[in-house]
């Protein structure tokens, strides 16, 4: 069983965009830039590191990096079997799961920076990792500490990280360097989140989300407040406002993936947190990650040589580096081209048919090998069509 995971705020980094510029799924920088009025392609290849250490910079330009690694793997035909976003991630995993459209997400995301960002603004907020302590002490020690401070992220075992009022962080922070705590360090963040703090940034939210249209998704998606897997729509506008004011129960949410039979997980997006958080919490995983084009290839190779059997990739069959699979890009009722293209040759932007009069055109140059699809069935956006070879 693959899940794949997106990272949060505090991924970014300057010019983590630049490697994609020139794959096809920088189209998708164009859409969010229209989606939210905002310069998207300026964020991910110029900003620099104060500017993309605002919040509401941070989110939409870390959201669209994880969207460009999530179509490139869409292209390349490779379908999880679950979702996880941590934190701003979970707007990634709505999406990779069909619950929520691209822009829709995208305005979504920018609307929830702008609401945490000013949020932050109006109240003086600060947060900490705290290393090498069990939950349950760092609880205590906040509870002792003060009345404006609370857990914020349960990561893993023994990272856990506390928020809040400035002097009430760091009397809790004291407190767990007496019980034990290994290491104790300020986060370079803008408020403190995931807890009361973020209370004013409630109503923006909500006002969005209530004009938002949500779909049933293609696979679960497990959520922040609870960790629980959901695979229905109607409850996301009120588990996304609540993820504002609720920790994140991160290691909680590995477990639950692992009980349910989860051994790999691919991490889409920039840095490699989340990669590192799962070692922690469970030895022998398989834990990938795609931050850049020439993380694909690796990627297939490592999932094709056996890592993960029930991962839906070619009808079960193993996908190699020199395979890739052609995915319909909407939903609809598929149409082969003619003459059928099984067994010739195709370049780069070939048409191989049409979903809904829509032409699905293939991003790879290689030789046909068959149809995954057959005239008349209907498919979903991002459903394997065809199966090519590139070599």
């Amino acid at each position: 069983m693959i899940t794949f995971t997106y990272p949060g705020q505090g991924s970014q980094a300057p010019a983590m965009g630049a490697a994609w510029r020139s794959e096809p799924s920088w189209e998708l920088v164009e859409e969010a830039s229209d989606a939210t009025g905002r310069d998207v392609a300026a964020l991910l290849v110029e900003a620099d590191a104060e500017e993309l250490r605002q919040t509401r910079n941070s989110q939409l330009a870390t959201f669209v990096m994880s969207m460009l690694a999530l179509d490139a793997v869409a292209r390349v035909g490779l379908l999880p079997n679950a979702h996880a976003g941590h934190s701003l991630g979970e707007y990634s995993a709505l999406v990779a799961s069909g619950i929520l459209d691209f822009a829709e997400a995208a305005h979504l995301v920018a609307e929830r920076g702008e609401a945490m960002q000013l949020a932050s603004e109006e109240q003086d907020g600060t947060m900490a990792a705290v290393l090498g302590l069990a939950d349950s002490d760092v609880e205590e020690c906040c509870d002792e500490a003060g009345s404006n401070v609370w857990v914020a992220n349960y990561n893993a075992p023994g990272q856990v990280v506390i928020a809040g009022a400035p002097a009430d962080v760091d009397a809790a922070a004291d407190l767990a360097r007496r019980r034990g705590a290994k290491r104790v360090m300020k986060l370079q963040v803008g408020g403190a989140f995931h807890t009361p703090f973020m209370a004013p940034a409630y109503e923006r939210l909500t006002k969005a989300l209530a004009t938002a249209e949500f779909h049933a998704p293609d696979a679960p998606v497990y959520a922040n407040v609870d960790a629980a897997p959901y695979d229905n729509a109607g409850v996301w506008p009120r588990l996304l406002a609540r993820q504002l004011t609720s920790p994140v129960r991160w290691h909680q949410t590995i477990r639950r993936l692992l009980d349910a039979g989860c051994r790999t997980f691919v991490e889409l997006g920039p840095g490699s947190a989340l990669t590192g958080m799962a070692k922690r919490i469970e030895r022998g995983l398989e834990t990938l990650s795609l931050r850049s084009p020439a993380d694909i290839d690796p990627l297939l190779e490592s999932i094709g040589a056996g890592g993960d059997s029930d991962a839906p990739l070619a009808e079960g069959e193993s996908l190699h580096a020199h395979e890739r699979l052609v995915v319909a890009t909407a939903a609809g009722v598929f149409k082969p081209a003619e003459p059928d293209c099984r067994g010739t040759r195709i370049a780069a932007g070939a048409v191989l048919g049409e979903v809904s009069g829509e032409p699905v055109r293939s991003p790879f140059s290689g030789t046909v090998m068959d149809y995954l699809a057959v005239a008349g069935e209907r498919v979903a956006t991002n459903q394997p069509i065809a199966w090519l070879r590139t070599e």
